[in-house]
């Protein structure tokens, strides 16, 4: 069930870049899902229904605040203001918008989970549990990285999420962002715990959705208390990664260049257009 939710907030809050994806998003999901779950006629009516609701909320109800922050971070962009505080509400802002949209669909989607079989349960959690194996696999590799390596490799994938905003980088900035990868903990082992505790929470909870009075609400509490699931080693790493990020990302906006600050601009605008076209269905 929480692959519903996350397949939907994806296209929703990532998908916002595009109007296609928004505009198809119920074959989009359902693609998504195909991987998960294979519903019933009665179940994807069920679904269907939801759906149409929350892309309806989602367009009278949220498409707005997106809209009024990238305005307001497009002014501050194009006047200079951008600072550390700044970019920590922008951040905060984003994160509390997905937030809202898994507190909206948790209700629904765990009511929807009651109707699941047991052999859509076993499937579900079987697919999860390849995933897993292969997270697993790929941390296991990544742990044997030297640290050389590891810092060369996480220069790359910053280089590579900078340049998507802000176009071509400078020396200086790609010597900033090397300067700053040893200064991200490695948080892999953490991660992969947390998800595992989640899912076998969920796994327990969902052997009792047939007698148990409480399934939903205890579904819907699951989904919407992730931290819970986060130790506090991990916790800890992801706000020394957070601050770390915060900082960098101040360094590089302070050493932005008039084309970048255009770039980031032009991208501002599209979005803005974008969600402008998407409000209006």
């Amino acid at each position: 069930m929480k692959k519903w939710f996350i397949a939907f907030s994806l296209l929703l809050i990532s998908g916002c870049s595009s109007k296609m994806a928004y505009d198809n998003i119920d074959w989009l999901v359902y693609w998504y899902l195909d991987d998960y779950i294979e519903l019933t006629d009665e179940q994807e009516d069920m679904f269907d229904d939801k759906l149409s609701q929350w892309i309806v909320w989602h367009r009278e109800e949220q498409l707005e605040r997106y809209l009024t922050q990238l305005q307001v971070l497009k002014q501050q962009v194009a006047n200079n203001e951008l600072n550390k505080p700044l970019i920590a509400s922008h951040l905060n802002r984003a994160k509390q918008h997905v937030a809202t949209v898994r507190q909206k669909l948790a209700p629904d989607l765990a009511q929807l989970a009651s109707q699941l079989n047991d052999e859509q349960v076993v499937y579900l959690f079987a697919t999860i549990e390849k995933e897993n194996r292969k997270k697993e696999k790929e941390i296991a590799e990544a742990m044997e990285e030297s640290d050389k390596e590891r810092f060369e490799r996480l220069t790359e994938e910053m280089e590579e999420n900078f340049e998507e905003g802000l176009g071509n980088l400078t020396d200086e900035q790609e010597q900033k962002l090397q300067s700053y990868a040893p200064l991200f903990h490695r948080s892999d082992r953490n991660w992969l715990q947390y998800r595992n505790d989640m899912q076998s929470d969920a796994r327990r909870l969902f052997a009792t959705r047939k007698n148990n009075p409480d399934f939903i609400q205890q579904l819907t509490d699951l989904m919407n208390n992730p931290d819970r699931y986060r130790s506090d080693a991990f916790l800890k790493q992801r706000e020394n990664n957070r601050q770390a990020y915060l900082n960098l990302a101040t360094e590089m906006v302070q050493m932005m260049t008039p084309r970048q600050r255009k770039h980031v601009i032009d991208e501002l605008d599209d979005l803005i257009e974008d969600i402008q076209s998407m409000r209006k269905g």
